[in-house]
């Protein structure tokens, strides 16, 4: 590897935004682009294997194992944090659901100052990443690079019977929720093509690295950004014992994730002049919204047993994981081709909220967040989460050292409307698990457990079970106001020739999965940064805040 003086642009972080990036940057073959990731080789059969998905996830040797401070309003419990940390970054340990929000989700951006990146902007983005399995319209696209389908298309009864328990609660059914209505219950999405993960690093990096102009350094530590007189000149990074001084032409761009975009913001002297002189840091350029306005998804699973021998259970001991990823290896389909979350639902917590504000995943088997079995004998799970929170975190360098991880507090359910939204994934999971369609699978709750009923028992419930959804965001926000750390062009505020471009710029948390969107804010980002875009579409979206009410009342409940 041949690491020249400097580069026209210089990437921090080979993750779901960079890789996108790197390709569509060095498509002009005279632009000469380095990219950097402190991980490693994402060729792993546990990394390209869907099935495998835990394992990733929780191995260090493929993601910062981050723990937040212990959490106040969550008994003081200290949540788990992976982010990706190998080719392909978070979108090579992720669960791989394709979910891109509520179109509402974007035209909130827009509302808060994110200029031009409300869902008639971004649509056509969403539309040049992805190659969809089915057919085009209107929303979807079948000519991008990123692999987009629904697994095994539902072979397993009980993906359907929990649709169909959706409706007959009296919710809207959707064949697209990435279409024209996200509100409803249908088929999930995942990023698999041709049986195998479709990270960025396979969709994005893998089809650029062969071009002379792309320069990929992985196992780099960044240390810090180098500025001089509000410019980013350069990055210092460490690569096999040496220490590396690289000069840029044009831009550094910031793309290590909502925990390490701020944290080497931090590093190199911008942020909170408070936070940098605690962590012994020379305050270069006072930035105060760095590391603030950080958001996550929280969620928890209802577990039942199932009355039927036909749920995933009955596949978790080591012979029939042997034979499923042998069949993987040799044909790249089966259950080893997918991530078992084929259908989904999304939903209103109450009415009145204006879009849905809660996610379903459904999974035909009753397991731990590692993988294993979660009790003798077949059951099936719903994972439940309140997507739209109102509580508020941080991100905080604590040393100059750029290997000492950062303090990480997200302040879960710090919000009473949070607290709200948790009792209304209990009770309104309940009477959708209780419909006729799951009447012949459906047998005892496990969990929460029917003791579990009052305001106060959900919410000791809640406090002791939420997890992380993996989907910490927002910590380096878009926009134009006090704790805005970039524009709407995603350039830092106040610093020439450094832009942040990930999940971390996101104004506020949309209504699901990550990936999705990180790669759409790239792809147009990418654009942004040649001088380019695509003209904005306007679409119809279905969405009435009157219909829960209409609807809903009118339909019997068990």
């Amino acid at each position: 590897m041949n690491i020249q003086a400097d580069y026209d642009y210089i990437i921090i972080g080979a993750g779901s935004a960079g890789c996108v990036l790197a390709n569509r940057l060095t498509e002009d073959l005279n632009t000469r682009v380095l990219l950097l990731e402190t991980g490693g080789s994402d060729k792993s059969i546990f990394i390209q294997m869907p099935t495998a998905l835990s394992i990733p996830m929780n191995t260090k040797k493929y993601a910062w194992q981050f723990e937040s401070q212990p959490e106040p309003y969550l008994n003081d419990r200290k949540m788990h944090c992976p982010r990706g940390k190998v080719l392909g970054g978070s979108s090579s340990i992720n669960g791989m659901v394709y979910v891109r929000g509520h179109a509402k989700d974007f035209d909130e951006w827009q509302q808060s100052g994110a200029t031009d990146w409300d869902y008639s902007h971004c649509l056509p983005y969403f539309k040049k990443a992805e190659s969809w399995a089915f057919k085009a319209d209107d929303y979807r696209a079948k000519e991008g690079p990123l692999g987009v389908n629904n697994g095994n298309q539902m072979k397993n009864p009980l993906y359907q019977a929990f649709i169909d328990a959706g409706t007959d609660a009296g919710y809207l059914a959707t064949e697209d929720y990435n279409g024209e209505q996200q509100e409803g219950f249908g088929p999930m999405h995942m990023t698999v093509k041709n049986g195998r993960r479709a990270s960025t690093s396979n969709a994005y990096l893998r089809p650029a690295m062969s071009r002379p102009n792309l320069t990929v350094v992985t196992h780099a530590l960044v240390h810090k950004v180098l500025l001089e007189n509000k410019a980013a000149v350069g990055v210092r990074f460490a690569h096999k014992n040496q220490t590396h001084e690289i000069k840029v032409n044009k831009e550094v761009i910031l793309s290590a994730g909502s925990i390490g975009s701020p944290h080497l913001l931090q590093l190199s002297g911008i942020g909170s002049k408070e936070v940098l002189d605690k962590a012994g840091i020379e305050c270069l350029h006072e930035l105060n919204g760095v590391g603030e306005n950080l958001q996550d998804h929280l969620e928890f699973y209802f577990q039942f047993k199932c009355t039927q021998p036909i749920t995933l259970n009955g596949e978790l001991d080591w012979w029939s994981k042997l034979k499923i990823g042998v069949r993987w290896i040799l044909n790249k389909d089966g259950l080893g081709s997918t991530n078992h979350f084929e259908s989904c639902g999304f939903i209103r917590s109450k009415v009145g909220v204006e879009w849905p504000d809660l996610q379903y995943h459904f999974l035909p088997a009753a397991m731990r967040y590692d993988g294993k079995e979660a009790f003798a004998g077949h059951g099936f799970q719903v994972h439940i989460g309140h997507n739209k929170p109102k509580s508020r975190g941080s991100v905080k360098v604590v040393s100059n050292q750029p290997d000492v991880a950062p303090q990480i507090t997200f302040n879960y359910l710090q919000h009473q409307d949070d607290i709200q939204g948790f009792r209304a994934c209990v009770r309104l999971t309940r009477e959708i698990i209780n419909q006729p369609a799951l009447d012949s699978y459906r047998g005892e709750e496990i969990q929460p457990g029917m003791h579990i009923q009052s305001d106060s028992e959900i919410d000791a419930f809640v406090r002791e079970s939420v997890e992380s959804a993996y989907h910490p965001s927002c910590s380096c926000k878009m926009g134009t106001d006090a704790l805005s750390v970039v524009d709407p062009e995603t350039k830092v505020h106040g610093i020439q020739g450094l832009r942040v471009v990930d999940s971390s710029i996101f104004p506020t948390i949309p209504n699901g999965n990550l990936n999705s969107p990180t790669i759409m804010l790239a792809e147009r980002a990418a654009d942004l940064i040649k001088g380019h875009h695509l003209p904005p579409e306007s679409v119809t979206v279905t969405g009435d805040v009157q219909w829960q009410t209409q609807q809903r009342a009118n339909t019997p409940k068990r």
